[in-house]
């Protein structure tokens, strides 16, 4: 199966989109036991307490199942990480948060030649 990536978009998104699908097929399981451990509130609290306690700004975003929104949140200062998918009623859940955030925008390999 090939990944299909518009061109249209800046390289450094180009590089987050497969890191990003690698994170959606994750996400299934994981927002039931968030919720589990109350890790869930409001956007706007969500999206305040991220940036005024860690320092994070939204530096990704996709579009998960059932009209789910996934981001990735990090603090290019401190280096920590969050992962949130936040439901059409508006609900956020935190799913997993980290250390050592980096941008990274790699390139495709070329393709190759038949021979």
């Amino acid at each position: 199966m090939r990944l299909f990536i518009p061109s249209g978009l800046p390289a450094l998104l180009r590089g987050l989109v497969p890191c990003l699908i690698v994170t959606l097929g994750l996400i299934g399981a994981l927002p039931t036991s968030a919720q589990a451990r109350n890790a869930c509130a409001p956007r706007d609290i969500v999206l305040n307490r991220l940036a005024t306690t860690y320092g994070e700004t939204r530096q990704s975003i996709g579009l998960g199942a059932n009209n789910q929104m996934v981001e990735v949140f990090a603090s290019a200062e401190t280096g920590s990480w969050t992962i949130t998918v936040t439901r059409p009623g508006g609900i956020t859940c935190l799913v997993a948060s980290g250390q050592a955030f980096e941008v990274l925008a790699e390139s495709l390999p070329k393709p190759e030649k038949d021979a």
